[in-house]
């Protein structure tokens, strides 16, 4: 893929020049003509060129405007200034601002295709040194081996460090909160306070008083007088996590201590400063739930300062074979079974299963399979979307009731061995559940028959 180069320039003459120049070097190139323009291109694109050629002086916003603006994007490209008007000191201070070079027109083209070829390999280093130091750091939260994951890696170590608030939005069960994780170790507040709250988990006039706190005798209730988790991430880091389950008036309080950076505890009369980072989680379309009326637009726009998504499982089966073998592990581990031996047919079945539940419903299901198979082997029907999934007759133990686990020993005719296979545990597991139970006929009954 070629190295992209943004050209800034009111006059098409000049913009025609340095495309030719740049693409007979073998850069990719885009134009913008004016400031403003080549801004809104910056600030839309989640890929942005590695370098921007700018001239000094443009109607609507000039280079300096535009270089200012540059570096408040995480990942910034280099930019070279080039002008007609330009003086000594206006060089100065457009190389103070960030430019890595200034050039007077008429330029030199060779001189200026040295200073780019230098800023393009300068860029190209460090999106090597970012990619890896991301892929190293979302891989502490994460397993995963997509380009889809790498590129989120990169992202997070952009805006890691920034102080800025990020929604994160993705299917139940593909993460987010994981890499919440992974924005807050890369940021300066890694070693400051890190909570979470579950905005679904509580009514909202709880809700209202775990988040905001509450003095004594506030509710009916409150014996005792509480922070509230803004002020107990006063410093560092709160994750909202399903935050588009807030109610009407929750969002309304919410905005406005996000708007004024203090909170009132409820029963208190004095507000109390905060510094706190917002990171938001979603597996709602907010855009959508802001249509339809159900979640503040300004409260949205808050939040929504920079949007990370997570890509559901079936968008990414490249992880699939590197997350399966890691369950594997984990569980084989976690059971005192050893390592397992991976049977055939068990990456195609895992492979060819859309997983719904994401990663989530993927580390379910390979621990059912691994804690339910007999010792020894797997047993690939206890997988979703089997053949006899669900089947009372299946493998399928998580599923079973009480009932149906009679039944089957019932239809073993009191073989222990046949009913510990039909229902997908140990003979040993089986004998201990028939005991509990009072299901058998003691330890050393009916033995015989499975011989």
């Amino acid at each position: 893929m070629k190295p992209r180069v943004l050209v800034v320039d009111d006059d098409a003459g000049v913009r025609y020049t340095l495309r030719e120049v740049l693409e007979g070097a073998g850069l990719d190139v885009e134009e913008a003509r004016d400031g403003e323009e080549a801004w809104e291109r910056l600030r839309a694109d989640p890929d942005p060129p590695a370098l921007v050629v700018t001239d000094l002086r443009m109607p609507r916003s000039g280079g300096m405007e535009l270089l200012r603006r540059v570096q408040t994007l995480p990942g910034p490209p280099r930019v070279v200034m080039i002008t007609a008007h330009g003086s000594e000191r206006q060089a100065v201070e457009a190389m103070k601002a960030g430019a890595c070079d200034y050039f007077r027109k008429p330029f030199d083209i060779d001189e200026l295709l040295v200073a780019v070829r230098r800023s393009v390999e300068a860029v190209r280093l460090r999106l090597d040194n970012e990619r890896l130091a991301g892929e190293l750091n979302l891989s502490k939260s994460l397993v995963f081996s997509s380009p889809a994951l790498a590129r989120l890696a990169v992202l997070v170590s952009r805006v890691g460090p920034r102080d800025v608030t990020v929604l994160l939005t993705g299917e139940s069960g593909t993460g987010k909160e994981r890499v919440a994780e992974a924005i807050v170790r890369a940021s300066p507040r890694r070693d400051a306070p890190f909570v979470r709250f579950n905005c679904a988990a509580l009514t909202p006039e709880l809700a209202e008083a775990e988040l905001f706190g509450h003095a004594r005798g506030a509710f009916t209730g409150a014996v005792r007088a509480r922070p509230g988790l803004f002020r107990e991430a006063d410093g560092g880091t709160l994750l909202l996590d399903e935050v588009g389950e807030l109610d009407a008036a929750t969002q309304g309080k919410l905005l406005r201590v996000l708007q004024e950076g203090e909170v009132r505890p409820l029963g208190e009369d004095r507000p109390r400063k905060l510094d706190v980072r917002i990171l938001a989680a979603t597996h709602r379309d907010l855009k959508e739930e802001v249509a339809r009326g159900r979640f503040r637009e300004d409260l949205f726009y808050r939040l929504n300062v920079v949007h990370l998504h997570v890509p559901p499982l079936r968008e990414r089966p490249e992880d699939v074979p590197t997350l399966l073998r890691h369950f594997l592990a984990r569980a084989g581990e976690r059971f005192g079974v050893g390592p397992l031996r991976e049977p055939p047919g068990l990456l195609g079945r895992v492979l060819a299963y859309d997983w719904p539940g994401n990663v989530r419903e993927l580390e379910h299901a390979i621990e059912s399979l691994v804690a339910l198979s007999p010792e020894g082997e797997l047993d690939l029907s206890l997988l979703p979307g089997a053949p006899n999934a669900g089947d009372p007759a299946s493998p399928s133990g998580a599923r079973l009731g009480l009932k149906q686990r009679v039944e089957a020993l019932e239809r073993a005719h009191g073989n222990r061995s046949e009913a510990a296979r039909l229902l997908g545990i140990g003979r040993v597991t089986l004998h201990d559940k028939l005991r509990k139970y009072g299901l058998g006929r003691g330890e050393d009954e009916g033995e015989g028959r499975e011989m």
